[in-house]
């Protein structure tokens, strides 16, 4: 391991680890722990923690009374746009925008912006 890497995370930030990912050479098909190698110890491990991403279409806020009464069938309409870009968030946070794909039978997000 090259010796300017550290196992304290004072030492190495979020950042760095993605920059570090980001440039190294990329093989057709790297695994993740190939492209995890030069990382320090924790960095590995940090990256490696999983998440629930969900992306929002849209959202509206409704009284109890209009929720019971939806039903098979029952529609609801919302201010949005089809051609608006989707959020896509982490907890509450929006980490990007992008526009929906379809892959085969399949749906999937073509990311657009990072939000910071």
């Amino acid at each position: 391991m090259d010796e300017s890497a550290s196992d304290n995370p004072a030492d190495f930030s979020v950042e760095q680890a993605a920059a570090t990912i980001a440039e190294a050479p990329a093989p057709s098909t790297p695994s993740i722990d190939a492209q995890l190698e030069g990382l320090p110890t924790f960095a590995r491990r940090l990256m490696r923690i999983s998440v629930p991403v969900q992306v929002k279409l849209a959202s509206q806020r409704k009284s109890i009374q209009e929720i019971v009464e939806l039903g098979p069938g029952s529609i609801i309409k919302f201010e949005k746009t089809c051609d608006e870009p989707l959020e896509v968030t982490i907890g509450e946070r929006t980490i990007a925008h992008g526009e929906v794909v379809k892959i085969g039978d399949k749906f999937g997000v073509r990311i657009g912006r990072l939000v910071r």
